[in-house]
């Protein structure tokens, strides 16, 4: 299991991962945006299958584990560890 920090951008032009980036208060974040609006949950649900889409785990693995009305996120993915979780963000 793994956790990732995200930074969620909504009403984006195309649903796409942006890479690493530090925050303002200096901690690590995956970018990542999608064309849903934080309309009744559409922008959460989009962020889970693009990165289920993007690591190559099923959408079920994917789970917003707090920040789920923020744009700052911790999202804990089953079935991967961190280091296969970052190769495998990396490439993108």
């Amino acid at each position: 299991m793994v956790r990732l920090p995200i930074r969620l951008t909504p009403g984006a032009s195309a649903g796409r991962i942006d890479g690493w980036d530090v925050d303002a208060e200096g901690r690590l974040v995956l970018k990542v945006r999608v064309r849903a609006r934080p309309i009744k949950g559409e922008a959460n649900e989009a962020l889970v299958e693009l990165l289920a889409k993007a690591l190559s785990v099923p959408k079920s693995a994917v789970a917003i584990q707090r920040g789920g009305q923020s744009r700052t996120k911790i999202l804990v993915i089953e079935g991967l560890s961190e280091d296969e979780a970052k190769s495998r963000l990396t490439g993108l």
